[in-house]
């Protein structure tokens, strides 16, 4: 028969034994919570907010998303809470310093997601991937249906934007646009419906790539100057120029291209018919606009398609008319929006004025970014 004093050893030989394995599976839970990327939200708010009686908060858009602790450690700020027209450029300005410090003061963050409303997230989000230098995702992500409204898809999107800012394959891609399991280049992105849920597309080029139940997988990269490689630092910049836009229409009158340049605008927009057609007096306005030194970029509203520099030969006559010439430097003030929309070319050119106005470099930077 086993004495007393051996069943005492067996059994603080036992209890020592669980402690032991207590210890081990707290330490290996600990470890697999650390190898959990931490993400950062930052609301702005939007549709994927506006729940019918007071918005939802970022803490409460946080605790929406059901098995988040799987791909992710979040963490969450209230930058704003306003619909995406209602952010002023102002309020770019300081979101972008505010994702830049979080980055540079934060070493082990492993992205941030942003939420914004959806009519103008594709321009924000280009202004992030053009301003915020960081080799880390930054995800822009909003829904198209509230919260209060049957079929709400925010939830969805937030965790799949969450899964791409935690991915390792997103690092080096700029900032991203992800709704409807798709991932979007922020250059590229545009939205295409009003109301669909697939609203953001990349046309002619196609998605980056898509989240799925397993992973996260990219099938293309970014080839174009963005983040990380970004020249354009915003830490000094108390204020965006002014860049309007103004759409080419059958018989359009110029004069509103030359209250534009009369209003201060440094820069100005045409969203040309095809390759970059103008109609009406349009074309005196944008002779005008460079006279008085705006920098005037051509783009297409067709919605793809690239509008390329124009080639300067001597046997090539200068793009004013006999009355009112350009002179070589005004006429260098016409400047080639190659593929960016309309909306995207003016983002670019409202950065690319706080850093420099020879038009040269500004033609330069709309072919790198």
């Amino acid at each position: 028969m086993m004495t007393v004093q051996a069943r005492r050893f067996l059994l603080r030989r036992h209890a020592a034994t669980v402690v032991l394995l207590i210890g081990a599976l707290g330490a290996a839970s600990t470890a697999g919570a650390q190898a959990v990327p931490r993400v950062r939200l930052v609301a702005t708010g939007g549709t994927i907010s506006n729940r019918t009686g007071g918005r939802l908060t970022a803490e409460e858009l946080v605790q929406s998303m059901p098995g988040i602790e799987r791909y992710a450690r979040p963490e969450f700020e209230q930058f704003s809470n306003l619909a995406s027209g209602e952010l002023t450029l102002d309020q770019w300005l300081a979101l972008s310093k505010r994702l830049n410090e979080l980055f540079k003061t934060d070493n082990d963050l492993a992205g941030i997601v942003v939420t914004s409303g959806t009519d103008t997230l594709e321009e924000l989000a280009y202004f992030l991937d053009l301003t915020v230098r960081t080799e880390k995702p930054v995800v822009v992500v909003g829904s198209m249906r509230n919260p209060s409204t049957l079929g709400y898809e925010g939830a969805a999107n937030l965790l799949e934007a969450f899964r791409v800012a935690a991915s390792p394959a997103a690092r080096n891609k700029g900032a991203l646009v992800v709704l409807n399991d798709e991932i979007n280049s922020a250059r590229e992105a545009t939205k295409t419906d009003a109301l669909r849920l697939e609203t953001f597309q990349t046309r002619g080029y196609g998605v980056l790539g898509v989240v799925d139940a397993d992973r996260v997988v990219f099938y293309r990269d970014v080839v174009k100057r963005h983040t990380s490689k970004s020249e354009f630092d915003l830490s000094s910049v108390a204020k965006l120029p002014r860049v309007d836009v103004i759409m080419v229409y059958q018989g359009a009158d110029g004069d509103l291209i030359k209250a534009a340049a009369d209003a201060g605008a440094q820069g100005i927009v045409i969203a040309g018919a095809g390759a970059g057609a103008t109609s009406g007096t349009q074309r005196e306005g944008m002779i005008y606009a460079a006279k008085k030194g705006a920098i005037v970029v051509t783009t297409t509203r067709t919605g793809s398609g690239r509008i390329a520099p124009r080639r300067r030969t001597n046997a090539a006559p200068p793009p004013g008319n006999a009355a009112n010439p350009l002179s070589p430097e005004e006429q260098a003030r016409l400047v080639a929006g190659e593929d960016l929309a309309p909306v995207k070319a003016r983002v670019l050119l409202m950065v690319a004025l706080t850093r420099t106005k020879d038009p040269a470099e500004i033609q330069r930077m709309f072919s790198e970014y």
